[in-house]
């Protein structure tokens, strides 16, 4: 039995009066990435997420990454990570808020949610990009 998603709401990294909801996208599937900047894991599968964003069908798909402001040593690592490596849309946790919601454990994690706002996938920090994309393909 698959568990549905749960729903949250988050400011975007480098524009704090802009709020992402996720109910918003359900219907499409939804791709989050929970990053941390110093995470040398993270900077290996960020740029291979970068080149999905691009090639991706946007109406379909819509991938997000959330810097775990938690796990940061201070905010403006994350926004300075976020402007020099990421166009994806890219949002702020509270602290660890929606990374705990979803059960992270470590950085990278992954979490594929399908259209009908289940979780479809969930991979923490040692998957592979392939294992993570084959899943995507089952639903897309």
């Amino acid at each position: 039995m698959s568990k549905q998603a749960p729903l949250f709401e988050l400011p975007y990294i480098n524009d704090h009066s802009s709020i992402y909801k996720l109910e918003d996208d359900l219907g499409k599937v939804i791709v989050l990435t929970f990053w941390a900047s110093w995470c040398p894991d993270c900077g290996k599968d960020l740029p291979m997420k970068e080149q999905l964003f691009k090639t991706m069908d946007h109406d379909k798909v819509k991938l997000l990454t959330i810097n775990v402001t938690g796990r940061e040593r201070n905010r403006e690592e994350g926004i300075e990570f976020t402007e020099k490596f990421l166009t994806q849309p890219t949002l702020a946790d509270k602290g660890r808020y929606v990374y705990d919601l979803y059960n992270c454990d470590g950085v990278p994690s992954t979490i594929i949610i399908d259209q009908e706002g289940d979780i479809h996938a969930n991979f923490g920090d040692q998957s592979s990009f392939l294992d993570i994309v084959s899943k995507l393909g089952e639903i897309v």
